[in-house]
Parts: structure tokens; sequence; C-alpha cells
């Protein structure tokens, strides 16, 4: 018996097979499946999957045997990995120098065997697909070809089997990391807010003591304080209603009334009906009515930030089609200019310097309902007309 040499590059290849993850793994039937489908064409009674490990060839996938791994100094697939060949094949083992006293062949009374190298796309032979007989014997051509054809499937599972976990990894560390994320907005925000409330009110009780005793002294700057004190909360609460509308995809869909998603609008933002309407109502399946709620809820209330008119007016209509539930949020306001507009759903970007009531947007609120709406599927985008009015038509994916 000859024992079959290590590849030149054995370490690397060590590495591969390692990375794969499927070294002494259970086994599956999309492995199994093939290995049976290779018994039935070559007609053999043994089919395996192999792995080679540093001192042992695993079997992944066996057919006609008992066992899961064997001695690698004595397997054939250790010559076969070597081999410059596409398929390794050992007619009559019993008069092959290499094969005659191997234990295999005194043992289970081996005499046929053919391997092809399962070689991964960065050219290291893992393993092998293998069959084995107790008779010495010839493949025919056609059975050559389905050996061939079905380790590279082989290696395409592997490869998938590979992506998967590399996915699966990226995942976890996303999720890590959003979970650390939100962890610190909420710890940072909370922790600021209190300081903020003390600036704001310090600022106050100065200003008041300053009116009551220096009545000439100009209090500019401590209203500059106030300003950029009011501006940093309200970023900070644009922050976390951004991290805790993340919380709404996870709530359950269910059948909607688009009336219902109105009235609880109308009731948070304190609207009546004469500036405040549903053109069509409508009944919504398997929708999640609270990412929907916290979407019309920023856009209507905008709508109303943003109008700088008298008497504003905000509708809401709809449409649906075979593929999406079609949303128009529409007001009277000021309108946005066209160089803003492509910007509009980016983060910190605004259309206006500040609302109706000198306050400074943040660019969140509408990053948020662009966020939400990618996620259920759909898309947004905006129409508008400068001292006319603004159209959101947003989509959410049926």
């Amino acid at each position: 018996m000859i024992k079959p040499e290590l590849p030149n590059n054995e370490t690397q290849r060590l590495e591969a097979v390692k990375q794969y993850n499927l070294l002494d793994t259970l086994p599956e039937a999309d492995f199994d499946n093939i290995t049976t489908l290779v018994a039935k064409i070559c007609k053999v009674p043994i089919s395996l999957i192999t792995l080679l490990d540093s001192d042992r060839n695993f079997l992944k996938s066996h057919f006609g045997i008992d066992f899961n791994e064997s001695p690698r100094d004595i397997s054939f697939c250790g010559h076969a990995i070597i081999s410059d060949e596409p398929i390794f094949i050992i007619e009559d083992a019993k008069k092959d120098i290499r094969f005659h006293d191997n234990p295999i062949i005194t043992e289970n009374n081996v005499s046929f065997y053919a391997g092809v190298p399962l070689i991964n796309p960065e050219g290291f032979p893992l393993g092998t697909l293998c069959v084995y007989d107790i008779q010495p014997r010839q493949l025919t051509q056609d059975q050559k070809d389905a050996l061939i054809i079905l380790a590279n499937q082989v290696v395409k599972l592997f490869e998938l089997r590979l992506k998967n976990k590399i996915l699966n990894e990226t995942l976890e560390t996303l999720e890590e990391r959003h979970s650390t994320l939100k962890t610190f907005a909420n710890k940072v925000s909370h922790d600021l807010k209190s300081p903020l409330a003390n600036i704001t009110s310090l600022s106050n009780l100065f200003k008041d003591e300053l009116k009551n005793s220096h009545p000439e002294i100009d209090l500019e700057y401590l209203n500059y304080i106030e300003e950029s004190a009011d501006t940093l909360r309200t970023y900070i609460d644009g922050i976390l209603k951004h991290y805790k509308s993340e919380k709404l995809l996870e709530k359950d869909k269910k059948e909607t009334k688009l009336e219902d998603v109105f009235t609880s609008v109308k009731s948070i933002l304190g609207l009546n009906n004469a500036n405040f309407k549903l053109l069509k109502t409508a009944t919504l399946d398997n929708v999640n009515i609270y990412a929907l709620e916290q979407i019309i809820l920023n856009l209507v209330d905008n709508g109303f930030k943003y109008s700088f008119k008298e008497s504003p007016l905000v509708t809401i209509d709809f449409e649906e089609n075979d593929l999406y539930y079609v949303f128009y949020v529409k007001d009277n306001g000021k309108g946005i200019e066209a160089h803003k507009q492509d910007a509009l759903f980016d983060l910190f970007k605004t259309a206006h310097k500040e609302d109706n009531n000198g306050n400074k947007g943040t660019g969140i609120g509408l990053f948020t309902v662009k966020t939400l709406i990618n996620k259920l599927g759909g898309t947004i985008e905006v129409d508008s007309v400068i001292d006319v009015g603004t159209t959101f038509k947003f989509t959410i994916a049926k």
C-alpha cells in the first residue's frame, strides 16, 4: 500500500475546508439525494461525499455504509485530490500497487473506486464525490459525465452554504450594531434632555432677574441660548422617534379601515373637519396599521406646520391597483422649491428654515417616513408648486 501524498498547498487547503463549517455536521437531504442518485446512475452499492481533514476522511453523505469517517492515510480520496485527472478511477484495486493490501480492500472486499475532486472556486480540492464497488468494473462515458456534473453541483451546494453562513454572520453583526446604536441613542438622548431643560430654565430665570434689575440690558444672547437648547431638544426627540419607528415594523399586519387611521391622526394633532379631510374611505387587507399611521401622521403634521396660510387644508386621497395601495397627502401650503425636492427625504435635510411657530426642522421626520415606506415595499415621491401646495404620493405593497 502507498499512502497518499499531501497536496503542496495543504495548509491553505485545510483552511478552505474548515471555512465551510461542514466537518462533523449531521446528514442533510440535499447531499444525501445526490449520493443516492449517483449510486443509481453508476449502479454501485456505495456512494460518498467526502471532506479530507488533516488526518481523516469525513463522510458528509454516505450511501451504502453506516459510518461517517475513516483514516485519511488509507483513503482512495487522498489520492484522488492530488490527481490531475477530472475523475480518478481504479478499476481493480487488487491489481494496483497503491491499494492491493489496503485495509479497505482486505476488510471490506472493495475492488472498484471512482472519485471526482470537489474543487472550490479558489482551486482547493476539499474532498470528493466518489463511488465504490465490490467487484472490478468500468464506468460508461455517460456515468463519468454524470459523476463530474453532480460533483460540480455538490461544490455549488457548499458555496451556497458558505454564503448563507457569511450572510447570517453579517446580519448578526448588523443587528448587534443596530442594537448598540439604538441603546446609545436612547442613553445619550435621555442624558441630554435633563441638562437641556436645566439650561432653558436657568436662562429664563436669569432673564427674569435681569429684566427686573437691569431693564436696559439686551437679552439677545440669552434668547440665542434658549433657541439653541430648543433646537437640540427637537433633534433629540426626532432621533428617538426614528428609532421607535423601527419597532412599528414588528407589529402584526391586519385588516385596517383608512377612516380609523384618519380619525386617529386627527385626534393626535387636534384637527377639525374644516381643515383636514379624507376624500375616500377604504378597507385595507394585511397592512401594518401602526406604521401606516406614523407615515400619515408625519406627512399631515408637516402639511400644517409649513402651511403659512390663514386657512390651511390637508387632504388624504386613496386608490389601489393589483400590487399596491396608493396614498396621496396633499396640502395648500407654501410649496417646496424644485432644487430642494431631490434631497427632501435625506437625513437632516429640510425644505424650510422654520415652521409656522418659528421652530427649525430637523430633517429626521421625512427620512423616517421614507425608511418605513421602503421597508413596507413601497415608494414615495413629491410634487410641489410654489404658493399652491404640495402632494406626497406613497405606496405600500399589498
